[in-house]
């Protein structure tokens, strides 16, 4: 601006404007840009968290195909015929030969199917791991096939607890100490079917857990 004086001289005095305060912009962009990156680290491990967690889903399932295959082939193989036999009687023992049995090696083979037909949609979940939709999926089926896989296993514990033990109220004889070979075959099959249920259920938690981190 310009000022007279009484010399009439024009004199100019320059009025500086105040400088935008640096320092303060500086503070809040140093205490903005560590937020912005703490939230991006913070999406990141959770993203990994759930590719993790499929991947376990997927080894999961391999290990309980491998169990109820394994439960399957060792009831149909089972099969025992003692030395000792006449011309008009032997003494054969084979899986058929109680429904128990049958239906736990029909049961475990249908359990074994469906794992191997889940496979595409874990390997989704890997792929996609925010999809919820499989996931759901998943969990259903599995409930349904660890329901089943227990209930077939139980009933067979119970005619292989009979088998080696016998009730003499129900005058029910035990047989294992003639077909031990029949009865340890069966007693492992038993055991391999028990541990693809106990698979199953770690697969509806895993699964579960994984649905509740999505929300």
């Amino acid at each position: 601006m310009d000022v007279s004086d009484k010399s009439g001289e024009a004199t100019k005095i320059t009025i500086q404007e105040p400088k935008a305060d640096t320092k303060g912009k500086g503070i809040a962009g140093a205490l903005t840009a560590p937020v912005v990156v703490a939230a991006k680290a913070a999406q990141r491990p959770r993203k990994g968290w759930k590719k993790g967690a499929a991947i376990f889903d997927l080894t999961l399932r391999l290990s309980a195909i491998a169990a109820g295959f394994a439960a399957t082939s060792l009831m149909a193989t089972t099969d025992q015929t003692l030395p000792f036999f006449t011309q008009f009687f032997q003494f054969h023992a084979q899986y058929t030969d109680l429904p128990t049995f049958l239906s736990f090696m029909i049961v475990n083979a249908i359990t074994s199917g469906y794992l191997v037909l889940s496979l595409p949609f874990s390997i989704v979940c890997i792929v996609r791991a925010r999809a919820a939709g499989p996931r759901l999926l998943l969990i259903i089926l599995d409930s349904v096939m660890m329901a089943l896989t227990t209930s077939a296993a139980s009933a067979s514990a119970a005619i292989v607890y009979l088998a080696h033990n016998g009730n003499s109220s129900s005058n029910w004889n035990a047989f294992c100490q003639q077909f031990n070979n029949y009865c340890q075959q069966v007693s492992n099959a038993v055991v391999a079917s028990f541990l693809a249920a106990a698979l199953l259920l770690s697969l509806v938690v895993l699964s579960a857990f994984a649905l509740r981190k999505m929300k």
